[in-house]
């Protein structure tokens, strides 16, 4: 611990870990933009020059009717958004890894009161003739109508999704009278690796309601929901409220947002991190006993290791198992992540395996 004047650091500021990207700080920029912001008195809940500011950025990256919504986090996003988009006995297709399925403490069931019909994927992308498995039984009473095809761009996976992949399953659900959700926690990730816009991977494509993340690229609990259909934008307004997500001082998630997005800061921050999960990829796949399992599309490595070294290695460094059964670990890189992380981590992996 050491006093900095007022504040007690209760950590080694040079840790890094490959668990999360939640795990990184906020980033230097999005701290200046919030003491920026904290000057004098703004109106709360919206009516303040930083939110109305967003409303023309987002139309810059989204289209010129997306109307944005900041929320508190990206589970706040995803129930929020799937509340809306859906009628009460509606229900939301999705993978069985997909985040709203594993990830929310039920929270899209609880809270949202939503009927999730998970589809089993390899990479935890959804097609046409996977939404088909489940999108049956228009018209009886006696099942939960399919309404949503939610996906995650870029997957729990670490793979992405192609424009051209998305186009093709947002004609499918409009086909079918189903509306689109992208859960895009990690958008801005998925985007620079297929060097397009944000909205070039969704709303251009005809996505319906985007959950936009931020926490996990430098914000400091700020995420926003963008609804490209404004139909649906005067349901969000309440339920913002209902579901405990309206930020009574929103300047702040506000400016962070607009410190993210008014610029190139989420460009270069995703392009950093997916950058070391390509480096981080190239140390480890030519290890002995050492299978990466996924594509390496944005910021994140699957592998799978030998008994026991996923465990010894976590003497040094946090990683999270993705399926203990096969000895499947995830390895996630951040905005901060450094080569000589990178390097470090991949040493050690290097002196673990040896020693076996």
């Amino acid at each position: 611990m050491r006093d900095t004047g007022g504040v007690t650091v209760l950590h080694d500021a040079r840790t890094r870990d490959f668990a999360s990207d939640n795990y990184a700080g906020a980033h230097p920029e999005v701290l200046e933009a919030i003491v920026a912001a904290n000057g004098g008195h703004q109106g709360a809940y919206g009516a303040d020059a930083y939110t109305e500011a967003l409303q023309d950025v987002m139309r810059g990256h989204f289209g010129p009717e997306a109307v944005t919504f900041p929320v508190f986090n990206g589970t706040g996003a995803n129930v929020v958004a799937l509340q809306a988009m859906l009628p009460r006995w509606g229900a939301v297709i999705c993978t069985t890894t997909a985040h709203v399925h594993v990830d929310e403490g039920g929270a899209p069931e609880r809270v949202g009161g939503t009927k999730l019909l998970p589809v089993p994927t390899e990479d935890g992308k959804l097609t046409p003739e996977l939404v088909d498995r489940e999108a049956w039984g228009f018209g009886d009473e006696h099942r939960a109508q399919p309404a949503v095809v939610a996906i995650t761009q870029s997957t729990e996976l670490g793979t992405r999704y192609e424009p051209a992949e998305i186009k093709e399953l947002v004609e499918h659900a409009h086909s079918l009278g189903m509306k689109v959700y992208v859960d895009g926690a990690r958008l801005a990730n998925a985007a620079a690796g297929l060097g397009v816009g944000l909205g070039e991977t969704t709303t251009a494509l005809g996505v319906d309601v985007v959950g936009l993340g931020g926490t996990k690229n430098g914000l400091l609990g700020a995420e926003a929901i963008v609804v490209a259909n404004p139909e649906l934008a005067e349901a969000i307004t309440y339920l913002r409220k209902a579901d405990m997500q309206l930020g009574s001082k929103m300047r702040f998630l506000s400016a962070q947002l607009l410190a993210l997005f008014s610029g190139d800061l989420w460009l270069r921050s995703a392009q950093h991190a997916n950058a070391m999960a390509a480096r981080l990829r190239a140390g480890v796949e030519g290890l002995e006993g050492v299978h990466v399992t996924q594509a390496t599309q944005a910021n994140a490595v699957f592998a799978t290791l030998p008994e026991g070294v996923a465990d010894r290695l976590r003497e040094r460094f946090r990683f999270y198992d993705w399926d203990a059964a096969r000895r499947e670990v995830r390895w996630m890189c951040s905005f901060d992540t450094t080569p000589g992380d990178v390097d470090e981590f991949v040493g050690a992996l290097t002196e673990v395996l040896a020693a076996r």
